[in-house]
C-alpha cells in the first residue's frame, strides 16, 4: 500500500481580513498520533518524507520544503538521524518559528505550514512540518526550482523545467527566471528607449539601474536588492541579440521562400532568425520584402497579352495583416515547446505561419473564439510590452479578426487556419 503524503488537509484559505501572523497565532493544536508518526519514521524516507536531526541550515531546509512542494507535497520530520533512531530537538519552539519564516520568506510564493510538535515519555520532542503545493511551481528567493526524486532532491534542469511547467502551468514559461544571465546582456538603448516613452509618467530614469528597471516597474526580474534573476520574458523583450541566440534557441525563426504552392516545392532561400523579438520582427519583414509586395489597396487587375513572361509575378498583400500574422507568430508562440520552432514559409501564391501551440487544452471552442479577438494568450507579459508603440513596433493591432477581414477584401480569398500536431497554421493567399 502506497504511504499517504499528507496528515492533514489544508485549513487555510488567503483572506484580505486574516494574515498570515494571525492565521499561525490562531492555527489550534494538530491532532497527530503518536503511531501515525512513528509509522511515518519507520518507513524511512521517501518521495513524500524527509528526516532532519536538526535545523542547521535554513538555505537547504527551504530547498528542501521547494522540492516537497513542487512534487505534491509531504512531510519534514526534525529530531531523527539517519537510522531512524529519535533524538529530538533541545528548541522545537524555536524551530517552529524558523520553520514559519523559511516558508513565508525563502520561498516564492509562500508557503503556509501546518506545524506538529510531539513529546515522548522519554522528554524528546519532535518537530513535523507538512508541506502542501497548491500554488506550483515554488522556487527558492535565489530562483532556482527543485523536484524530489525518491528520497533525494535536485535541481530541476532547463529541459526538465521546461517539461515539467508543460504539464502542471503551461502558461507560464515567460516567467522562468534565468540565474546565468546579468546586466550587461540586456541592450540598453532598446530598454531605455522603452522607458522613455513614458517620461512624462514615470520617475527619473537616470537613476535606475538596468536591473531596478526590470525587477520593479516591469515585473520582469525577480529576486532581492543583491539578486537579479530576469525572466525568459525580459532577455526575448530586451536581450542583446547575439545573447538572445546564444541562451534561447528555440526563439530562433525559420523563414523560407518555396518555387510552388507548398512544402514539397523546390527550396530557394531559407534563412534563420535570431536576436530579440524587435530584431526579429524586422528582420522577418525585410526578408518577406525581397519576395512580395505589400500594399494597403487592394491591387488593380491587369490584362495578360500573348507573348507575356511565363514567370509568376510576385504576391501581392495587404501590409497591416502580413504585420500583424508576424506579430502574432512573435508574441503568441508556446516557447516551452522546445522541439517546434515557428516557421514561415513563402510560397508562389501564399504565405504560410507555422506556430508551436499546445493541441491540448487548446478546445474546439477556443479555436473558434480566437476568429473573433478572444484570445486565450500564452505569453500576456511579453504581448504587452511588445505591442505597444513605446516599444518601436508602429503597425496597428487588430489581431486574428483583422487579418481575416482584410486579407479576404484584398485577395477575394478567406486565409486558412490549422491546428494539429501542437502546430498552429495561418496561411494567407495572395491577390
Amino acid at each position: 500500500m502506497p504511504r499517504r503524503r499528507f496528515r492533514h488537509s489544508p485549513r487555510f484559505e488567503s483572506s484580505d481580513d486574516q494574515s498570515f501572523h494571525e492565521y499561525l497565532a490562531n492555527q489550534p493544536l494538530q491532532s497527530t498520533t503518536r503511531t501515525e508518526l512513528l509509522r511515518l519514521i519507520r518507513g524511512g524516507e521517501d518521495t513524500h518524507l524527509e528526516l532532519k536531526v536538526k535545523l542547521s541550515n535554513s538555505e537547504r531546509i527551504a530547498q528542501e520544503i521547494v522540492a516537497l512542494a513542487n512534487t505534491d507535497g509531504g512531510t519534514v520530520i526534525f529530531g531523527v538521524n539517519d537510522q531512524l533512531r529519535i533524538e529530538g530537538v533541545s528548541n522545537p519552539e524555536w524551530v517552529q518559528e524558523e520553520l514559519s519564516r523559511i516558508c513565508r520568506e525563502e520561498i516564492v510564493p509562500s508557503i503556509v505550514p501546518v506545524i506538529d510538535t510531539m513529546a515522548f515519555d522519554s522528554g524528546k520532542r519532535i518537530v513535523a512540518l507538512d508541506v502542501i503545493g497548491k500554488k506550483r511551481p515554488y522556487r527558492t528567493r535565489d530562483g532556482r526550482f527543485y523536484l524530489r526524486f525518491g528520497s533525494e532532491k535536485r535541481e530541476a534542469s532547463r529541459d526538465e523545467l521546461s517539461s515539467w511547467l508543460d504539464e502542471i502551468r503551461p502558461l507560464g514559461f515567460e516567467n522562468i527566471p534565468l540565474q546565468n544571465v546579468v546586466e550587461k546582456d540586456f541592450d540598453d538603448a532598446l530598454l531605455w528607449s522603452f522607458a522613455s516613452g513614458f517620461a512624462t509618467e514615470a520617475p527619473n530614469m537616470n537613476l535606475y539601474q538596468t536591473s531596478d528597471f526590470l525587477r520593479k516597474d516591469l515585473m520582469l526580474a525577480v529576486g532581492s536588492t543583491d539578486e537579479f534573476f530576469p525572466t525568459v520574458a525580459a532577455l526575448l523583450l530586451f536581450g542583446k541579440n547575439e545573447r538572445v541566440a546564444e541562451l534561447l534557441p528555440r526563439s530562433n525563426v525559420t523563414v523560407a521562400r518555396f518555387s510552388g504552392d507548398n512544402g514539397t516545392a523546390q527550396l530557394i532561400e531559407a534563412v534563420e532568425v535570431k536576436g530579440n523579438l524587435l530584431t526579429q520582427y524586422e528582420s522577418i519583414l525585410e526578408f518577406l520584402k525581397r519576395y512580395i509586395d505589400l500594399g494597403k489597396d487592394k491591387p488593380r487587375r491587369k490584362l495578360s497579352l500573348v507573348g507575356d513572361s511565363v514567370a509568376k509575378p510576385r504576391g501581392n498583400y495587404h501590409y497591416y495583416s502580413i504585420s500583424e500574422a508576424v506579430i502574432n507568430a512573435l508574441i503568441h508562440r508556446d516557447i516551452a515547446l522546445r522541439d517546434i520552432r515557428t516557421r514561415i514559409n513563402i510560397y508562389d501564391s501564399a504565405i504560410e505561419f507555422v506556430n508551436p501551440r499546445r493541441t491540448i487544452g487548446f478546445s474546439p471552442p477556443a479555436y473558434r473564439a480566437i476568429r473573433y479577438g478572444i484570445t486565450q494568450r500564452l505569453n500576456p507579459q511579453i504581448a504587452s510590452i511588445f505591442t505597444r508603440r513605446e516599444y518601436g513596433i508602429t503597425a496597428p493591432h487588430g489581431g486574428l479578426p483583422m487579418i481575416l477581414r482584410q486579407s479576404t477584401r484584398h485577395a477575394d480569398r478567406r486565409p486558412e487556419i490549422y491546428i494539429a500536431n501542437d502546430e498552429f497554421k495561418l496561411k494567407i493567399y495572395a491577390a
